[in-house]
């Protein structure tokens, strides 16, 4: 199901974590409407898709973490002989230094926030992956992230290797949250599709906070 090209590139589209339109995964496929929709109806049926009504339109997103993390896993092993000749191309190089991957921080920097949790214990590592520790709520309350509960039915934290760089980044709820106050402080914006860029005032806050303690993990 997943080979298929066009079927591919919507939901590479989609790893984003963003709903979107039939038109839009239509557009990212380079498909008409009709052939589209031929796509996502087979998506659908074996449960890689989820569609959400909204009035009178229609919006589909991945149906959860696990598909997600599925396509990443699948592109580190297909581009085994090609990893670093791909990542050097233009297109992709904003894509390798930050991105979005279904809601959480992935790239250069996803892989330097995870190892800036484990140079400070800020991670303890658990039969479900990761909890927080005391010295990890600490260090994002220096941030002024005050981390959820963990909420049921949902993991927590956890690692997930990373599609360009080969190493572990952080997914989960906890994840999801840090990304999205990075975003709201206005250290890290979305740029086109899954890219995110870092702001001049990431550039100053964020980004020396992360650079010090993944240098430790080497």
């Amino acid at each position: 199901m997943m080979a298929d090209p066009a079927r591919s590139l919507m939901l590479a589209y989609l790893l984003s974590g963003e709903l979107a339109s039939a038109g839009e995964l239509a557009s990212a496929a380079s498909v008409t409407p009709a052939t589209a929709s031929g796509h996502l109806s087979k998506l659908l049926d074996v449960g890689l898709l989820i569609c959400e009504v909204r009035g009178r339109h229609r919006y589909y997103k991945l149906a959860n973490a696990d598909v997600a993390h599925a396509l990443e896993a699948l592109a580190v092993v297909a581009e085994r002989s090609t990893h670093d000749h791909l990542w050097e191309h233009p297109a992709r190089k904003r894509l390798r230094f930050a991105r979005c991957c279904y809601g959480h921080l992935a790239g250069e920097l996803g892989v330097k926030l995870l190892t800036t949790l484990q140079a400070r214990d800020g991670l303890k590592i658990t039969s479900q992956g990761y909890e927080l520790t005391l010295q990890g709520a600490a260090w994002m309350a220096s941030l002024g992230l005050q981390p959820k509960q963990p909420m049921s039915g949902r993991r927590y934290a956890y690692p997930c290797l990373d599609w360009s760089e080969r190493r572990d980044h952080l997914a989960g709820q906890l994840a999801n949250e840090l990304l999205e106050h990075f975003i709201q402080q206005a250290w890290i914006r979305r740029a086109d599709g899954r890219a995110l860029e870092l702001t001049p005032i990431g550039v100053q806050a964020l980004l020396p906070m992360l650079n010090a303690h993944a240098a430790q993990m080497g």
